[in-house]
C-alpha cells in the first residue's frame, strides 16, 4: 500500500504558521516516541530557523524505555532540549519550565540587559496528526483549553494559551507534508494513528505492522494473542486473532478486517508491549 495523506487544509495551516512565527521564541515540538524520526516534520526545520528548539517525546509509555534514553542522548547530542514526557499522565511535565527557561536562557539574558522585565516567552507547539499537542497543553495547562480527539485534524486553527506570567503558548493545526520520500515513513504514521483510517485498508496496514514487530519485536504478537503455534504471517496470523478474538461473521467465517483493526488498535494502545519503531542507530 502506498501510504500518503496531505488534506487541503494543512496547505493553509503552513501559511499560517509562517506568520505566527515571527511572533514567537520558542519552538516546541511533539513527537511520538515510538517514531520520534518520521513524526518530525522536517518543513518545521525550515520554518523555525533561528527560533530556540526543544522536542517532547511524547507517549513514551509505549514506546521501549531502553530507546527512549537514547533517544534523549542522540537530542542532547545535536544540542536540542529534549524531555520524555505522558501528556494523559502528566509524567514528565514539571521539569518543562526549567528546559524551556534553558532553552530561551540567552532570549532572557537579552530582555535582562535591555531593562525588558516580565516579558513572557512565546512558544508555539507543534507536531504532525495525533501526537498529543491538545492533550500536552491542558495537561500542562492545568485545565482543558484546547479540543482533543483520538483521530487526526481535531485542531483546525491557532489559539493562544497563556500559562502563567512567563509563558505563552500557541496551539497549532497538525500538519504532516506534501509527499513522503520514504513510503515506510508513512507507514509508519499509519501504524500510530497519524493519518485518516478511512483512506487505508486495515488489512493491509496490520500485515505491514505484523512484519514490522515481527523484524524488531519477534513472536510479540503470537505471544499476546496466546497462539502456540510456529510463526505464521500475514493473514494466517489474522486469521488467527479473528478467531481467537471472536471476529467472525455468519458462517463462523472470520472477519479479516475486523481482526486486522483490532490487532491495530491494540498497538496503538500499547497492549502489545512497549515497542519503539525506531532507534537512532536506523540514522547510521
Amino acid at each position: 500500500m502506498n501510504y500518503q495523506w496531505y488534506p487541503g487544509h494543512m496547505t493553509k495551516a503552513v501559511r499560517q504558521m509562517q506568520e505566527d512565527i515571527k511572533l514567537i521564541d520558542l519552538i516546541i515540538e511533539i513527537v511520538d516516541a515510538r517514531i520520534p524520526i518520521s513524526s518530525r516534520n522536517p518543513d518545521i526545520d525550515k520554518l523555525g530557523n533561528g527560533k530556540f528548539r526543544m522536542v517532547l517525546l511524547n507517549k513514551s509509555d509505549l514506546a521501549d524505555s531502553v530507546c527512549n534514553k537514547k533517544w534523549m542522548e542522540y537530542y542532547l547530542s545535536k544540542g536540542i532540549y529534549a524531555l520524555e514526557i505522558n501528556s494523559k499522565t502528566g509524567a514528565g511535565l514539571k521539569a518543562i519550565n526549567q528546559t524551556v527557561n534553558e532553552a530561551c536562557k540567552d532570549k532572557i539574558e537579552r530582555d535582562r540587559k535591555r531593562g525588558i522585565k516580565n516579558r513572557p516567552i512565546r512558544a508555539m507547539v507543534v507536531g504532525i496528526p495525533n501526537v498529543g499537542k491538545s492533550t500536552f497543553i491542558n495537561s500542562f495547562a492545568g485545565k482543558a483549553v484546547a479540543k482533543t480527539g483520538n483521530k487526526p485534524g481535531v485542531t483546525k486553527g491557532k489559539q493562544w494559551i497563556k500559562l502563567n506570567k512567563s509563558l505563552e503558548l500557541l496551539d497549532t493545526p497538525g500538519i504532516l507534508w506534501p509527499k513522503f520520500e520514504d513510503n515506510a515513513v508513512g507507514m509508519k504514521l499509519a501504524f500510530i494513528g497519524s493519518m485518516n483510517d478511512e483512506i487505508l485498508q486495515p488489512e493491509e496496514l496490520a500485515v505491514d505492522l505484523i512484519k514490522y514487530l515481527a523484524d524488531r519485536y519477534p513472536n510479540s504478537v503470537i505471544k499476546h494473542y496466546g497462539i502456540e503455534e510456529e510463526v505464521i504471517q500475514d493473514y494466517h496470523l489474522l486469521e488467527h486473532i479473528g478467531r481467537i478474538r471472536g471476529c467472525l461473521k455468519s458462517g463462523a467465517e472470520t472477519d479479516i478486517v475486523k481482526a486486522a483493526k483490532l490487532l491495530i488498535d491494540d498497538y496503538r494502545a500499547g497492549r502489545l508491549g512497549r515497542m519503539s519503531l525506531e532507534t537512532p542507530d536506523d540514522l547510521d
